[in-house]
């Protein structure tokens, strides 16, 4: 018996088209996918890194508020002005009315 050769089935151009994209899209979207979860992971170190920036920046920030006013205190004041020999004698001031 002879065998008989098996016709094969040729695709039709929409169907050729349609099968290409479908498997663009499944090589396509796990791509995607992964690329769109690393920018997201890496923004929010980025924003991680931000924050523990300006939480640094509102300590020192409060550091030297408050060294300016221990420096600008009234007993400071007057231990610099005795230091360098300025002093004020109340029958010298005059009020203005």
């Amino acid at each position: 018996m002879a065998r008989k050769k098996g016709k094969r089935l040729k695709l039709l151009k929409g169907e050729k088209l349609m099968y290409f994209t479908i498997l663009f899209l499944m090589a396509f979207i796990p791509i995607m996918y992964v690329y769109t979860s690393n920018m997201v992971t890496k923004t929010n170190y980025d924003v991680e890194s931000l924050k523990n920036k300006i939480e640094k920046q509102k300590e020192e920030n409060e550091s030297l508020s408050m060294q300016k006013d221990e420096l600008a205190s009234l007993e400071n004041i007057q231990s610099i002005a005795d230091e360098y020999g300025l002093s004020y004698d109340n029958t010298s001031i005059l009020v203005v009315k």
